[in-house]
Formats: C-alpha cells, sequence, structure tokens
C-alpha cells in the first residue's frame, strides 16, 4: 500500500534511498535534538515558574521579577527554542541528504 494517494505526487519527487545505518544515525541525531528542545520547554514551562516565587521581592515597574520571568521570559525561551529547533533540523535535514526542496 503506497504511503501518498495516487496522483499526488509531485512530478519527479522521489524518497532518497537511505541505507538502515544512515537512517539510524539520522534518527539518533533527530531524536537527541527533539529531547534537548523538550528539556528546555520543561525548563521553560516548569523551572522557572517553579523559581519565580523567590524572587518576587525585586519589583520592575511595579511587578514583581518573578513575574516577568515567568510570563514573558518562558515565552521567549519557547521562541527562539523553537526557531533553533528548526534551524538545526534543517542542518540535519541537509547532512543526510533529506531536505525539502
Amino acid at each position: 500500500m503506497p504511503l501518498v494517494e495516487s496522483g499526488t505526487e509531485r512530478p519527479g519527487a522521489t524518497a532518497p534511498a537511505i541505507d538502515p545505518e544512515t537512517g539510524r544515525a539520522y534518527w539518533r541525531k533527530t531524536s537527541s535534538l527533539m529531547w534537548t528542545v523538550l528539556a528546555l520547554w520543561f525548563f521553560a514551562g516548569f523551572g522557572v515558574h517553579f523559581f519565580a516565587p523567590a524572587i518576587n521581592s525585586i519589583h520592575v515597574l511595579g511587578f514583581p521579577l518573578g513575574f516577568w520571568f515567568a510570563a514573558q521570559g518562558s515565552l521567549v525561551i519557547f521562541v527562539v527554542a523553537l526557531f533553533w529547533f528548526a534551524r538545526r533540523q534543517n542542518e540535519i535535514d541537509e547532512e543526510f541528504g533529506v531536505q525539502e526542496d
């Protein structure tokens, strides 16, 4: 059974042939990148918020510093991590010859 319905393939597009060892190396790098980004996400989503009350005695523009770190800093970390992930995944794809056109 084909993975793509008949008639929906791009003309001239073929899947690159990758030997199993190269495929394992590709997945190892991709998996490592994924776990790194998930660790960053976990830290930004939970770690920053966990320690925010400890620095709430410092105020910036009338708001506790913990609020700024938790509300603004974690969002900045998320966005930067997403752009970094996309760039790094494209580099891995190019390294293994499976990049998109």
